[in-house]
């Protein structure tokens, strides 16, 4: 079965987390189709607005809030409070648990993106990529693996 990859947006102190080892989970409302060994590129939203690297996907969990934050509390570099707040007013959470985190050498700012990879428009949550999309990124001298 081919490997998905997919683009989410992150805020740079979440990015920082992963990319640092104290977050192991990124908490979404609303699951992406990704399973266990895909790939994920982060690209890191404003002020940043930058590519910063990448992470594969260990394992899924979607279950109500309340029965979520004992299993990701640990690893979610966030506090209850913002938790709960994140998940006001859904009923189901998401927890993408990551593995084999890469940090590029060097950011690719979005200027540097677009120019590439036409028509780029950082997505609001996730976005699928195709495999051309996949080609363009590693042309810009990143390894996704």
């Amino acid at each position: 079965m081919a490997r998905k990859h997919i683009l989410l947006s992150i805020h740079p102190v979440h990015a920082e987390k992963i990319f640092n080892g104290t977050k192991k989970v990124e908490l979404r409302r609303r699951r992406p189709n990704v399973n266990k060994g895909d790939w994920v590129l982060v690209y890191v939203s404003t002020p940043v607005k930058a590519l910063l690297g990448a992470f594969q996907v260990d394992c899924i969990i979607e279950d109500r809030p309340d029965r979520l934050w004992p299993i990701v509390r640990q690893d979610a570099g966030i506090t209850r409070k913002q938790f709960y707040d994140y998940y006001d007013g859904t009923d189901t959470g998401c927890g993408i648990f990551l593995t084999s985190t890469r940090k590029y050498p060097s950011p690719i700012d979005l200027n540097h993106l677009r120019r590439v990879w036409v028509g780029f428009h950082p997505p609001q949550s996730f976005l699928y990529l195709t495999i051309d999309q996949v080609k363009q990124v590693e042309s810009l001298g990143q390894r996704l693996y």
